[in-house]
């Protein structure tokens, strides 16, 4: 599981990072809110952390931002009214927690949203395909369709970085592994495949010079 860290005082930031890490989480850390925006461009976490007071773009704004991606969003940050909290909450965000926090209580609550969301998404729909991401398969109009590994693997990268443009470089490190030593050609043939097991074509965009988006 990865999470993104935001938070712009450095202690804070090293804690939370090196305590993740220890429990087994990868974890990106940023600073400010137009940091974070790079980062989602490259990757999608499973999670963000969010401060609300931040540099240039604070939490609100920030929210208000990446709330289409479906990224689950616990707030961590000193402003810890209830106004505050109730602001939060409304826009969405699956969790507040005050600081001064202690450790293990951030840990349990990443622990409960997370386990919230992996139940909501079992089932996710793609135009006319049901996806059920615990048993692994997929079907078109109530019709299983047979997906290789790799298909499979790069429909599912596709999914968790929705709306997002990868490039064929990315794809390959991802699906293929960084020890790949095969042509981006070999990504275009697998997404044609999707395209045509799952009828994708309105779904999965080519991004000119740059690789593939999915737009749902």
């Amino acid at each position: 599981m990865r999470v993104f860290v935001v938070e712009d005082e450095a202690a804070i930031r090293d804690l939370i990072q090196i305590q993740l890490e220890l429990v087994g989480y990868e974890v990106d850390t940023c600073s400010s809110g137009l940091e974070v925006k790079e980062m989602l461009l490259k990757r999608k976490p499973d999670l963000i952390l969010l401060d609300i007071m931040l540099p240039g773009m604070d939490g609100y704004q920030l929210m208000e931002q990446i709330q289409s991606l479906d990224i689950p969003v616990i707030y961590v940050t000193a402003k810890d009214s209830v106004v505050d909290r109730v602001k939060g909450l409304r826009l969405g965000a699956d969790d507040y927690i005050g600081k001064p926090f202690d450790m293990m209580e951030l840990i349990a609550r990443i622990e409960a949203v997370l386990r919230r969301n992996q139940k909501r998404d079992t089932l996710v729909r793609i135009g006319d395909n049901e996806i059920n991401l615990l048993q692994r398969t997929v079907k078109r109009k109530g019709q299983e369709v047979y997906l290789t590994v790799k298909e499979y693997e790069l429909l599912i990268l596709f999914w968790q970085n929705r709306n997002i443009a990868l490039s064929r470089e990315q794809i390959l490190e991802r699906v293929w592994g960084y020890d790949f030593e095969g042509l981006t050609r070999t990504v275009d043939i697998h997404v044609q495949r999707l395209r045509e097991k799952l009828g994708l074509k309105q779904y999965l965009k080519t991004v000119f010079k740059v690789g593939y988006r999915l737009e749902c």
